[in-house]
């Protein structure tokens, strides 16, 4: 099972998106504003990973 997510600006485009997945056959579903920014957010973690260990007074400063 693969997962894709598509970001539209209008809602006309998402009805048409959504509209053609389940034509298609597949589920489909529409993520809340906040498990969208909890994705980006946890990407930007992903990314930003170093796995370097810094000190307490690095990270205050």
């Amino acid at each position: 099972m693969a997962t894709i997510i598509i970001q539209t600006e209008s809602k006309s485009t998402t009805k048409l998106m959504l509209d053609l997945a389940k034509k298609l056959g597949e589920k489909t579903s529409v993520l809340s504003k906040d498990i969208e920014e909890d994705l980006i957010f946890g990407s930007m973690i992903e990314k930003a990973k170093t796995n370097k260990l810094v000190s307490k007074e690095s990270i205050l400063n």
